[in-house]
């Protein structure tokens, strides 16, 4: 048995949970640092660290335990916290302070629950196995999958939204999916019966059936499918699997059995600091009662995670006292919105209803008796409205002279209330209590693009719902501040990168001065919008980039189309693609090497870098190793650098599809595309990533139907995860969404911004982004196929026209009228790696070069 006793001088304190709001509490506990007052131990009765259930659908989409989860693998070993994964917790030893699991006692002296809920199962006869399923966890979803394999129907009982999102899943898996409602309209918690039935109509024209006022009774043998669910009243459903989503019950087992208080309709009771009748415990989130209300959203249980601690900390008490409910969903591809008193229970209440049944659209708007404050809205089909909704709601801010234009189709949601109306105390990201004053306090602070505003204040990192209202907050106090009221690119060009890239387009402009003479200021440009339209350039016409008209624009690496390293000697990087190579090349590789007395390594996108290369020398390297039949690897550009790859189906056991061919034809077609900022790819054979395709600008994984395709993710100072992007793609269908998602980032991004930013910058998010790429909502999908297209057929070896050319190689002698190597430059060893022993005031600079 183990038995922890207190470390030193610090106090123990046990959380039980590491669910969501469990996982919060830990972060927060240790933002404040807490590790030096508390020796902290975490139990979690799921084998996977906590991970994100708001997004739990994405797991039948590809995505992973890995992507899902809330923090890195080492998060709790670095800052010195206790995590005990699979070890659930039996029982509290109020007495002894203790908790008990199978592995033995642990001593506490402050508690904290943080054990969520369970799904509830109606007690139905003959339900078990596959007519039982849940969902609720991973390993519940990896149930449900097993189940589907040979299935042709689903039915899910529950109409709200947990049971909207199961359909959801279950059509991602291929079923024929139903919904099985008690009450007469589907989410009757957030809609109302008008709101319920346009939500219903949309849902069934996504070929969902929706069976509504049916209690199941039993379920017994089917006929066509394998079960039969007998409703009150006669009627029955067959199918082949039923999962339960019915509503939650608060996990309070712990509580109950050490004899805490727990609410009438459970829940462990909780005063206004989350202390419940025992002093030393505390309860948090779903598990928790507050004035007799259990809360079923992330956001209350974040608020009742920081308050707690604060407390715990010592900080000022902060009560928790109750939590907005207002939700913005999108469940099956349709909008629902729900705020405040959406049902106009208060007294006196008054509503305006827009009603669209020709798109099943429903917006109504609930106001006091005075008709000068909002209470609540239902919104069903176009979320658009919310925003402004819920800071009117949210804030008491006066209502204008006719409340029904808020709600009136206006071509782009309500009127828009400007960010100027706002309190600084304006709730902006309910899931993080971000306020406006805390983004103001983040711009004030140096963020100066949106994805820093993020990083700091944390808003739009739950749910993203906020996502939209932050933007318009952050450019407004930008302008405010001076900061944003010019987009120019630079004193020479008074437009963006974006309306320049078009400029070039429409008419066809191939030259910096054509440009210039057009649309600019000035007869030399700058650092600024020389490499910015050199960019433009290479990606609309794709010439090459040592064109005499060209190299003026192209920073030192593309100058030279080497990376310069520290020491002033260049890096040569051949393209392998995806990874595969000959023996015969790997040996060229080597006597390459050998030759010019290069350091070599492998990189992390598959290819063998060798540094210390002298100018004079990058045309003679270059020349033996196209000789070989490499090609330029564009490291130095801003481009297309790798397509990583496992070996897939042709050696592995696990692959399902060949990811090396893939990868081959991936890195072919966009070998030399040039975009605002470098490209990464990867091609993974199945789901177990070994080619960390959810890392990369564009990733690609197997499926047994064909491929998963991910978008916008990548290392570097902020890393971030891809996004799931489409679903079970064929080769081609893969290769054209590819191709449009490419060309309008190349088209739209600012300078220098990575997709990652780029995505995160980009007003309507991901749902926007594959409107525009997947139902080509702004027409453009044969545009930007045909401007890839050009691309590709345009593509030459740089370093192969450059040999060619006796003008472009005379770039590469360190004297004009001399072709040796500098005399006055020697090399010393280094770890195998050659650096100058003399001073470097003799190696050209870009502008002596040109």
């Amino acid at each position: 048995m183990k038995a922890t006793a207190s470390s030193g001088q610090r106090e123990r304190l046990v959380i039980v949970g590491n669910g969501m709001v469990g996982h919060h509490c830990v972060e927060q506990l240790v933002s404040r640092g807490a590790l030096q007052r508390f020796e902290l131990r975490v139990f979690g009765e799921e084998r996977q660290r906590a991970y994100d259930r708001v997004h739990l659908s994405e797991y039948f989409g590809g995505s992973c335990a890995e992507t899902l989860a809330l923090c890195e693998h080492d998060f709790y070993d670095a800052n010195g916290v206790h995590l005990h994964l699979g070890e659930a917790v039996l029982e509290i030893d109020r007495e002894r302070r203790e908790v008990v699991t199978a592995e033995g006692r642990y001593g506490y002296d402050q508690l904290v629950l943080a054990t969520g809920s369970y799904p509830f199962v109606p007690p139905i006869e003959g339900s078990s196995g596959n007519a039982r399923l849940v969902y609720r966890t991973l390993d519940d979803l990896d149930g449900i999958r097993a189940a589907a394999a040979g299935a042709r129907r689903g039915v899910v009982v529950g109409g709200g939204l947990l049971g909207l999102e199961a359909a959801n899943a279950l059509k991602s898996l291929g079923l024929e999916a139903h919904v099985v409602e008690f009450a007469p309209r589907l989410m009757p918690v957030q809609l109302d019966g008008e709101g319920g039935a346009a939500l219903k109509a949309q849902i069934e024209a996504l070929g969902v059936g929706v069976h509504l006022a049916r209690a199941t009774q039993s379920v017994s043998a089917g006929e066509t499918y394998r079960y039969r669910m007998n409703f009150d009243g006669g009627e029955h459903l067959e199918t082949d699997l039923i999962v339960f989503s019915a509503g939650i019950r608060p996990q309070d087992a712990l509580g109950r059995g050490c004899g805490l208080d727990i609410a009438a309709r459970g829940g462990v009771v909780i005063d206004n600091h989350c202390r419940s009748s025992d002093p030393r415990i505390f309860a948090i989130g779903e598990c928790a009662s507050w004035n007799g209300s259990v809360f079923g959203l992330v956001a209350p249980g974040y608020s009742m995670a920081r308050n707690l601690a604060g407390l715990l900390m010592g900080e000022a008490a902060v009560a928790f006292t109750g939590a907005d409910m207002s939700t913005k969903l999108k469940l099956l591809g349709v909008d629902v919105g729900s705020i405040g008193d959406a049902h106009g229970a208060t007294p006196g209440a008054r509503s305006y209803r827009f009603i669209d049944e020709a798109n099943s659209a429903y917006r109504r708007l609930v106001v006091d008796a005075s008709g000068k404050h909002v209470l609540g809205a239902v919104l069903v089909g176009d979320n658009s409205y919310y925003d402004t909704l819920l800071q009117y709601a949210q804030n008491g801010i006066a209502l204008p002279a006719d409340p029904a234009a808020l709600i009136l189709p206006q071509g782009g949601g309500a009127p828009a209330l400007g960010a100027d109306a706002l309190p600084d105390s304006a709730t902006i990201c309910s899931c993080h209590n971000v306020s406006k004053g805390a983004v103001c306090a983040a711009i004030d602070s140096g963020c100066s693009d949106l994805a820093a505003v993020k990083g700091c204040t944390k808003a739009a990192t739950g749910c993203g719902g906020c996502a939209a209202l932050l933007k318009q907050v952050f450019e407004h106090e930008l302008t405010a501040r001076g900061v944003a009221v010019d987009k120019s690119l630079c004193e020479h060009f008074a437009y963006t990168r974006q309306e320049l890239y078009g400029l070039v387009r429409v008419e066809g402009i191939r030259t910096f001065s054509e440009l210039l003479e057009r649309h600019g200021n000035g007869h030399l440009g700058c650092d600024i919008c020389k490499p910015a339209v050199g960019n433009i350039l290479a990606s609309c016409w794709n010439q090459p980039i040592m064109d005499p008209a060209l190299v003026p624009l192209q920073d030192t690496n593309d100058t030279f189309m080497a990376n310069m390293q520290k020491n002033g000697t260049y890096s040569v990087v051949p393209r392998i693609p995806g990874g595969e190579i000959t023996p015969d090349k790997l040996i060229v590789i080597g006597q390459v090497a050998k030759k010019y007395d290069l350091y070599t390594k492998i990189t992390g996108g598959q290819r063998i870098d060798l540094f210390g290369a002298q100018l004079h020398e990058l045309p003679l390297i270059w020349g033996e190793l196209i000789e070989a039949g490499f090609e330029t690897g564009h490291a130095y550009g801003k481009s297309t650098r790798t397509v990583k790859s496992c070996v897939g189906s042709t050696w592995c056991r696990y692959g399902v599809q060949d990811s090396v061919a893939m990868a081959l034809r991936l890195e072919d077609r966009y070998k030399g595309l040039r975009s605002p900022h470098k490209l990464k790819f990867a091609v993974s054979g199945c789901t177990r990533e070994c080619a960390e395709a959810q890392s990369k600008d564009i990733g690609v994984i197997a499926t047994d139907k064909g491929w998963n395709l991910y978008v916008c993710g990548n290392g570097g100072m902020r890393p971030r995860h891809a996004e799931l992007f489409a679903t079970d793609l064929d080769d081609e269908t893969l290769v054209r969404l590819i191709d449009r998602v490419l060309m309008f980032y190349i088209r739209t991004a600012d300078k220098l911004q990575r997709t990652s930013v780029w995505r995160e910058n980009l007003e309507g998010g991901l749902d926007y982004l594959k409107q525009v790429i997947i139902d080509d909502s702004l027409g453009l999908a044969s545009e930007l196929e045909a401007q890839m297209q050009h691309v590709v057929d345009q593509y030459e070896c740089e370093w192969a026209n450059a040999l060619n050319d006796p003008e472009k190689l005379k770039r590469f002698r360190t004297f004009v009228n001399d072709r040796r190597a500098d005399p006055d430059v020697h090399f010393v060893r280094e770890r195998e790696q050659r650096r100058p022993a003399a001073p470097l005031h003799l190696i050209p600079t870009v502008e002596e070069a040109v």
